[in-house]
Parts: structure tokens; sequence; C-alpha cells
């Protein structure tokens, strides 16, 4: 059997300065998932960071790993329930006191799961669209209201799906949550022209990491991953790449997108 040319996952890309100087935020970040892998390439680019989570253990743990890797840069952390205005409203504030300026932020956090919808409950769906859609709501608004009276220009690069386009059996809740964030992003990307910020997302098809296969079946994830033109899924870092991308120099002219991270055969 000949393995597709594309099937074995590249070695990660180096860093290129492309967020040299800058100062990034990146929510739900603890762990081994997309967060985490979107802080540490921003790092790589040159950056400076403020990662977040609602878990303060894994946060802390995330904190001391990336700053060991990094010496060279700052890495800072605030606990965040992104289902709470306060806590939102006070980490767009400490961030901006602690790194100094905000200039990009990363709206990761997300919640999933698999219940078919008959069994859902009023909780269960509450819950799924209170973190991933109403969440990111709450930290673009805040994020707006700092760069409304910044001096300076911003980006945020919110983490979409392309469930927020395809069907799939027992995500009817995550679906509908990433299908807001899409539409979230669109719709504030027309008023953040006027503050100097520029709002892309990403829809990421499967990228595997720990915490994904905590809440997914293995055969599932099999499935997916197969499903696609590649035969593999992505690697965490393959997704944390483009953001990068659409966070720096290079990506000036783009906004109210959503980028499809998927090899579009599912």
């Amino acid at each position: 059997m000949t393995t597709a040319p594309l099937a074995t996952a590249p070695v990660e890309t180096p860093g290129h300065d492309l967020l040299k100087g800058k100062k990034v935020v990146v929510t739900a970040a603890a762990g081994t998932g997309i967060g985490f892998a979107s802080a540490r390439r921003a790092l790589l680019e040159g950056a400076d960071v403020l990662v977040s989570d609602w878990h303060e253990r894994r946060l802390l743990e995330t904190k001391e790993k990336l700053a060991a890797e990094f010496p060279g840069q700052a890495v800072e952390a605030l606990t965040c329930d992104v289902s709470s205005t306060e806590q939102v409203d006070a980490l767009i504030a400490g961030a901006a006191e602690r790194l100094g300026r905000i200039d990009v932020l990363v709206n990761n956090a997300g919640l999933g799961g698999e219940t078919p919808l008959v069994d859902m409950t009023d909780e269960e769906w509450d819950r799924v669209l209170d973190i991933t859609l109403n969440g990111t709501f709450r930290a673009t608004r805040a994020a707006l209201r700092y760069f409304k009276e910044a001096p300076h220009n911003g980006v945020l690069v919110n983490n979409a799906s392309v469930l927020g386009w395809r069907a799939q059996h027992s995500q009817a809740h995550y679906a509908a949550a990433k299908a807001g964030v899409m539409a979230l992003t669109r719709c504030s990307a027309i008023e953040a022209a006027e503050y100097g910020v520029r709002i892309n997302a990403v829809a990421p098809s499967i990228a595997r990491h720990a915490f994904l296969a905590k809440v997914t079946s293995e055969e599932l994830l099999d499935k997916l991953a197969s499903d696609e033109a590649f035969g593999r899924a992505a690697e965490v870092w393959e997704i944390a790449a483009t953001i990068a991308m659409l966070a720096s120099d290079y990506t000036t002219y783009l906004t109210g997108e959503v980028v499809s991270i998927s090899s579009q055969r599912a």
C-alpha cells in the first residue's frame, strides 16, 4: 500500500519573527490543545504572551513550561472563566497592565461534547453555547472597548470549526455555537474597522490532542481523520501557525474572514 505524500505530518516550521514585539493574549491556553499551541507559536514568532484559562493549576504549569522554553520573553498568566463578564473584563484590563499593551487576542475558549439532540438537556445546550459563543462575544466586546481607546491597532483571531458549515451527528450544540462564532467574526469585523482592529477566524476540521481524546471516542477520531483528503488529522501547531499568520502583518487587508484549516474532503 502506497502512503499518500501528505499523510505524514511535517516537522514544525521554525519561527520567522512574524509577531516580533507584539503582545499576545490567548484564552483557554492550558493543556495540550490549540490554545497552548497558539501561545507557544506566538512566542516562537517573537511575541510576549499572556495565557489564560479557568483551571489555575494547569494554567500555572503552562506558564512555567512556556517560560522555561522561551526565557528571553515575557510569559504571564491570568485565570479567567469566559462565562463571567467580570472575569473577562478583568482579563483584558489585567493583560494590558501585565504586558504593557495588547496587540493580539486569540479567542480560543470553547466547549464541545457528543450528545444526540433528543437526549440533550437545556443545561448542556446552554453550557456549550455560553462558553463557546458567548465567551467569544464577551472577550471580543472587552477587547474592542480596549482598542477603542488605545493609540494603536489590534488583531483578534477567533477559533471556530468546520462544524459551523458541516453536519455531524450529536454535535448540534457545538456546531450551532461555532456557526455563531463565524457570524460574530463577520459582523464584529465591520464594527472593529473604525478602531483599527482586524477580526478573522480559523475553522479547523480535526486536530488531535490529549484533551480532545478525553471527550471524543477514539473510533470517531480515527474516522474523522481518515475522511480527510490527507488521511490524517492536523497537528495542533499547524492550526497555531495559521493563527499566527492571521495575527501578523502578512494579512493587513484581511478582516471578517473565516479561514478553513481542512483538506476539504469530509
